[in-house]
């Protein structure tokens, strides 16, 4: 049984959420903040998390942003919940590594396969016994233990930015399009926009690349998409 903490500061919708979440067999910890549910965290450790942006005292996304930065939490798959559909609010979440998007008024149903497909993908263990790590002066990448380094220097990745390096180290010099990756990487069924592909091969960009601006292993094809450079010094 899959534990999920819920984070939302209103009641009706709290409530909501959590009656659905049990009818589908989950082990449900509910809050209404930001500061609790990151006490809660440190306490026991859940499988996923839902997470409403606006609260009270400090925000959704900083909550995020902080998960994201520790070692013990940066692969907790987090769902955002939010009244906010633009789209630069989305992409923002997503930058600070949210898992997925989903936005109020909701369907319960969509609610539940979106979190499902999380979890799915924060499970998917890769085969260390059939792929060595992945290492070059420039980039080391191990497929078991999701370290990853850059020029002897440790790289923090979130779940999504490692599964999308893990996917273009691994297919090298294939272009791959925006659609491609969003269907290989996020998904077929995970609802995100197109260009949440460009803010993360971005991010990956300013962590792995020694002049960002002036990429030599995620190298952009123009009208096609993205490919992984191999062997770059």
């Amino acid at each position: 049984m899959k534990n999920v903490l819920v984070v939302e500061d209103e009641a009706d919708i709290r409530e909501l959420i959590c009656h659905h979440l049990k009818k589908e067999g989950f082990r449900v910890l509910d809050v209404a903040d930001a500061e609790t549910a990151y006490a809660e965290v440190q306490k026991r450790l859940p499988d996923a998390i839902v997470l409403d942006l606006m609260l009270p005292g400090m925000q959704g996304l900083e909550l995020c942003r902080i998960l994201r930065s520790k070692d013990r939490t940066a692969r907790v798959p987090i769902l955002i919940l939010t009244a906010k559909e633009e789209e630069i609010d989305k992409l923002i979440g997503f930058e600070m590594g949210a898992d997925d998007y989903i936005t109020k008024p909701f369907s319960p149903r969509e609610l539940i396969a979106r979190l499902r497909a999380v979890l799915r993908r924060a499970g998917e263990a890769p085969s260390p016994e059939q792929r060595p790590p992945y290492e070059t002066d420039s980039l080391y990448l191990n497929f078991a233990t999701y370290e990853v380094r850059t020029r002897n220097k440790p790289v923090d990745l979130s779940p999504i930015e490692f599964r999308l390096l893990r996917h273009l180290v691994t297919h090298p010099e294939i272009v791959f399009s925006r659609d491609q990756l969003l269907d290989s990487v996020w998904g077929r069924d995970t609802y995100v926009m197109p260009r949440t592909v460009d803010v993360h091969v971005q991010k990956l960009r300013s962590l792995i690349e020694e002049d960002p601006r002036n990429p030599k292993m995620i190298l952009t094809v123009r009208g096609a998409g993205y490919k992984f450079q191999p062997n770059v010094k």
